[in-house]
């Protein structure tokens, strides 16, 4: 007997018979039967109770990738705003056009490195000094306090604390002419009024002229001067600081700057030089002799603050800036300045840095306006009369013509009114007792003198610079590899200058038609209103 095959059965149970004829599957009838509206949503995938059914019956991993993915997408669109933070832009690009930021780096104020220029002419790298006594520049005196200088710079903070002014000094009186105007007469049309009017003639302009062009052979390939040579009568000791910064301001005195004038390169080499001796403080001669240190930077600070004032070059005002932070920190407190910083005063040092800071302050630069003041009480311990009680080296010495022509000139920037009996006492005392002589040089009193009766004009002006704008001249030596220059052999302290120092003094004087502006033009008389002897 033949068995029949097993039914095989599938996964559900149904049987091949089934599984063959599938109606069979179906052979009760449905409990419900669909609409039109479900058979339309199972023929279309895409309606919205098809959508709703996949989203149930899906698993649950996929419904989370979506939720983050969708959380993820409606943060990147979220703007951060708050009252520090404007807004956050988010900005890809290829790697290889990204630029890399700029990273912060760490300065200090250091002595500007500007381009080389072709450098100058010069005749040779010998040294000199200069030595200063009593009322001129240059001379040897022995300290009473011996101490290294090295260490006592480093300790001075150049940023007084003490308020600022700038541009404009309360020591002036408002009658004084506008000493932002100090510079304003070097070139141009004003020079060409400003020779006519106070004096100067074509042979003080020649003799100007012959001085600069002996500067210039005298320069250095670095930029710098020497006091002692190349040229003959050099002096005994070194000072390059003082020797550039005197060369520098006879050549600003007739309008030559870095930036333009005949001599342009030669004031570009020179200021290269003098910033880089420059240090953290503002002082630039350390290479100089301990009692000739200050005088060089008295010196130095004028040229800085005549060229920032004449240019107002960028690159200059740090430097200016920090030479005149310098001297007034560096002021005694007997309101003067000597040999070392904060210690003693003398006439002549401190008529230096006076001039310096009123030449910083009329360039715009910032200068505690008390350091006029103080200047004005040790004046007053030094002399203030007439020319026979004039003004003295040190408190307790006898008065000097030199130091009474120089206590005079800084009387007169700190603002005295031309009125004043002493000052046309004093000054009327030059022109009849002590006028220009060759027989009697002193160029160190010259320039003091002359610039003193050019700011005060009328006859006593007149009289004087009759006699000055011939016998200058007439004393230049005008042959020779020397030419252009002043021996200074006869001179009062020439031994201790040298011909450098006797030759910037000389062209100084020259200068002074348009060198500054005169402090009291509004005030002097004509030579007929007045007799100011």
């Amino acid at each position: 007997m033949r068995k029949s095959p097993p039914r095989w059965r599938g996964e559900h149970g149904e049987s091949n018979r089934e599984r063959s004829q599938p109606w069979l599957q179906n052979s009760k009838p449905p409990l419900a039967v669909p609409n039109d509206e479900t058979v339309a949503a199972n023929l279309n995938p895409y309606s919205l109770q098809q959508i709703k059914d996949r989203i149930l019956n899906a698993p649950p991993w996929l419904l989370s990738t979506i939720f983050h993915l969708i959380l993820l997408l409606v943060l990147a669109f979220i703007t951060i705003s708050s009252e520090t933070v404007n807004g956050i832009l988010l900005t890809i690009t290829p790697a290889a056009v990204v630029e890399t930021k700029p990273e912060l780096v760490e300065f200090s104020m250091e002595p500007i490195e500007l381009p080389e220029l072709a450098p100058v002419d010069a005749a040779s790298d010998l040294g000199l000094a200069s030595q200063v006594e009593v009322a001129p520049l240059f001379k040897e005196i022995t300290l009473a306090q011996p101490q290294a200088f090295a260490p006592e710079m480093s300790q001075i903070d150049p940023f007084s604390q003490l308020p600022k002014t700038s541009g404009a000094s309360l020591g002036v009186s408002k009658n004084v002419g506008e000493v932002s105007s100090m510079f304003s007469g070097r070139t141009g049309k004003t020079k060409q009024e400003l020779l006519a009017k106070y004096g100067g003639t074509q042979v003080t302009e020649d003799a100007v002229a012959l001085g600069l062009a002996w500067l210039k052979r005298q320069q250095r390939t670095d930029g710098s001067w020497s006091m002692r040579g190349p040229y003959r009568d050099g002096s005994l000791m070194e000072n390059e600081t003082a020797a550039t910064a005197m060369a520098m301001i006879a050549f600003m005195g007739a309008g030559n700057t870095h930036r333009s004038g005949k001599y342009k390169h030669e004031v570009m080499n020179a200021v290269q030089w003098l910033v880089k001796q420059q240090n953290r403080v503002g002082f630039m001669a350390e290479r100089a002799n301990d009692h000739e240190k200050m005088y060089a930077q008295g010196l130095a600070t004028i040229a800085l603050c005549e060229l920032y004032g004449m240019t107002h070059d960028y690159w200059l005002r740090p430097h200016a800036q920090l030479a005149c932070d310098f001297a007034v920190d560096a002021q005694s407190p007997q309101g003067g300045w000597r040999y070392q910083p904060k210690f003693d005063s003398d006439t002549s040092v401190t008529g230096w840095f006076l001039m310096g800071l009123k030449s910083g302050e009329a360039a715009g630069l910032d200068v505690d306006r008390y350091v006029f003041m103080n200047i004005e009480k040790y004046l007053d311990t030094v002399g203030g009369g007439g020319y026979d009680q004039g003004y003295s080296y040190q408190v307790g010495e006898e008065a000097t013509r030199s130091m009474t022509a120089e206590g005079l000139l800084c009387r007169q920037y700190l603002g005295w009114q031309r009125n004043r009996p002493e000052m046309t006492h004093g000054l009327g005392s030059f022109v009849a007792k002590d006028p220009i002589d060759r027989r009697d040089s002193d160029v160190y009193y010259w320039y003091y003198a002359t610039q003193a009766l050019h700011h005060y004009g009328g006859p006593l002006w007149e009289k004087w610079n009759d006699k000055m704008r011939v016998e200058l001249p007439a004393m230049q030596e005008k042959n020779g590899g020397e030419q252009g220059s002043w021996s200074p052999v006869n001179d009062a302290w020439g031994t201790y200058g040298g011909r450098l120092y006797t030759t910037c003094f000389s062209l100084y004087s020259l200068e002074v038609y348009y060198r500054h502006m005169p402090l009291y033009a509004g005030q002097a008389p004509k030579a007929a209103e007045e007799d100011d002897e």
